[in-house]
């Protein structure tokens, strides 16, 4: 269950206990980590290794990522 310090930087910050793949197809992204942001475009690839995260799309057009989430121990 997520701990208030999980939602410290934004209210989409989360974690699983998964190794995930994300690709950004269309539109702009901004991945937040507990220390950082990065805005993906298209092409852009991210591996998410069970850390604590959100998302937030701070433009004007829909973003679609496509995800692979593999089960994981934390």
């Amino acid at each position: 269950m997520p701990t208030d310090a999980d939602y410290q930087r934004h209210p989409s910050m989360h974690r699983t206990n998964t190794l995930d793949y994300i690709a950004c197809v269309k539109g702009q992204v901004w991945l937040m980590t507990d220390i950082d942001e990065v805005l993906m475009t298209p092409g852009d690839v991210v591996v998410i290794r069970g850390t604590n995260h959100g998302w937030s799309n701070r433009g004007t057009e829909p973003c679609l990522l496509i995800g692979v989430m593999i089960d994981a121990v934390p």
